[in-house]
């Protein structure tokens, strides 16, 4: 999967001081990318619509 044209975002509860934070695209047609902020040219998964859909969906019940 080719992320080159990727637009990486930070959740706007990232904190400025770094941690343990994930950045997510998805400005790609058809892929949602995540990678490891502290890593940004580290390995990246990618999900499709309905799965990232029912990944955040999951964690927002155990928040």
């Amino acid at each position: 999967m080719d992320l080159t044209n990727a637009t990486w975002r930070k959740s706007r509860r990232s904190g400025s001081s770094g941690g343990n934070c994930i950045e997510v695209a998805d400005n790609l047609p058809g892929v949602i990318g995540v990678r490891d902020s502290k890593d940004p040219s580290g390995p990246a998964l990618t999900f499709g619509p309905t799965a990232w859909r029912s990944f955040v969906a999951e964690i927002a019940k155990r928040l």
